[in-house]
């Protein structure tokens, strides 16, 4: 079989002149087989050897007989040949175990003789023609910007990776044109490229997908705290903090000037945060409101014969007797002049000393105090009045029964200040009755308006 495929690949034509008796052999190979001018005779093309990358995918590939073939790395091939055509084996690829047969009628080359080899080829030492490599020796005739490929015979002219041919000249392949390469953006370079990342974005391990880098924990940028997002990342700040024009930064939230009325007396700002403080004689309450301490309750300083009148803002202490001659003292807060004495003819029979504290700047007008008769006699009308400490008009006393009046703040005052107002109740009859009492009203107006 194996000598019918050696006569089937060579074609021999004889031409006889009838001058001369001459014999013009005129050779042929079919392909995948190329002429041997040593041997004179068509001889295989060992594909794997010439043709760039012949196999894809990762195949071995694998010659014979007028063609090749692409098998996995893995496979074993036996092929039984002639010595002639081991010369022309793929000896030394893996996998592959080549037998030879020996030949009887084989007879060793002539040493004396010379031959002659073909274009590309020279005699060797041991006589027999081998292939000159051109790309070796420098005599091949590619570019400089070509790569040389050397070849059975001859030689090739390649563009080296990345290149493409185009007429004669090796030009640059644009990758960034082809079917995406990278995830975001493609940099071309000479014979090459490489991916670059949009800001937020590192390449992966493949140097062409895109991944989020986390800034949250790569290097925390914020001062306070750090949320991620894709591709970047935002900074928050802490209750009591703002971000600052670089988006980074936290800057204290002055909350005491972002507003007039967080606190009711006076804001004191602190890092983050704010606190309310109250003036003396106040306590915060609810963290913002000030309320009057009860200085009566908590550190009464009066004396024995003293009583403690609180007021907003602070205290007073007041005598337990307020009474002056010719009064006495009948009940508490309250002095009577004896009709036995003279002198109380001409002054009102009882004086009835009270207390009450008002706030600063008190809205106008409003009611304060009423005065009311503690006796009703039948047959008699009383009228009332303020008998002094009225001088400046801040207040108006207006009469709301036959017996009882209503004291009206009508002009603002502001504390710290202590008014002293008599009211007085003037009572007559049918009979020309005539009598009057007074209620010594000790207003205290407290400092602030709370």
């Amino acid at each position: 079989m194996l000598t019918a495929m050696f006569l089937a690949a060579l074609i021999l034509i004889t031409v006889h002149s009838q001058e001369t008796e001459e014999t013009i052999t005129y050779t042929q190979c079919t392909d995948g087989y190329e002429w041997d001018p040593v041997r004179q005779r068509c001889k295989d093309i060992d594909e794997c050897e010439i043709v760039p990358d012949a196999c894809k995918g990762g195949m071995k590939c694998v010659n014979h007989y007028g063609g090749y073939l692409c098998l996995p790395r893995t496979a074993q091939i036996i092929v039984n040949e002639r010595e002639e055509a081991a010369a022309e084996s793929t000896s030394g690829r893996n996998n592959v175990i080549r037998r030879t047969p020996a030949d009887p009628q084989r007879t060793p080359p002539n040493p004396t003789h010379q031959i002659q080899c073909a274009a590309g080829y020279e005699q060797s030492d041991h006589n027999v023609c081998q292939d000159i490599d051109e790309c070796a020796t420098g005599t091949h005739n590619c570019r400089a910007d070509q790569v040389c490929v050397n070849l059975r015979g001859s030689f090739s002219c390649q563009c080296p990776p990345g290149y493409q041919k185009r007429g004669d000249q090796c030009v640059d392949v644009d990758e960034c044109t082809l079917p995406p390469y990278c995830h975001h953006r493609c940099v071309n370079t000479p014979g090459s490229y490489y991916c670059q990342c949009n800001a937020g974005f590192q390449l992966a391990s493949n140097n062409h997908t895109c991944v989020d880098i986390n800034e949250c924990d790569a290097n925390n940028p914020c001062a306070q705290q750090c949320y991620n997002i894709l591709g970047s990342f935002i900074c928050q700040c802490n209750p009591g903090f703002e971000l600052s024009s670089d988006r980074i930064n936290c800057e204290d939230t002055d909350e005491c000037r972002t507003s007039s009325y967080i606190c009711q007396y006076q804001c004191v700002n602190e890092p983050g945060k704010f606190s309310c403080v109250c003036p003396e004689g106040y306590q915060v309450v609810g963290g913002r409101t000030c309320q009057d301490i009860n200085e009566c309750e908590t550190t009464n300083e009066c004396r024995e014969d003293e009583i403690c009148w609180n007021y907003h803002g602070g205290f007073r202490c007041y005598p337990r007797n307020p009474c002056q001659e010719p009064y006495v003292l009948t009940s508490e807060n309250r002095c009577v002049c004896p009709v036995s004495n003279t002198i109380c003819r001409e002054l009102p029979y009882s004086v009835v000393y009270k207390y009450m504290s008002i706030r600063s700047d008190r809205t106008v007008p409003s009611d304060i105090f009423q005065i009311q008769a503690t006796t009703i006699y039948p047959n008699t009308i009383n009228t009332f009045r303020i008998k002094s400490g009225n001088e400046n008009g801040e207040f108006y006393l207006r009469q709301t029964s036959a017996v009882s009046a209503m004291l009206v703040l009508v002009k603002s005052l502001s504390g710290p200040r202590e008014h002293i107002v008599d009211l007085e109740m003037l009572t007559v009859n049918s009979l020309n009755y005539r009598t009057s009492s007074v209620l010594r009203l000790t207003i205290i107006v407290g400092p602030y308006a709370f």
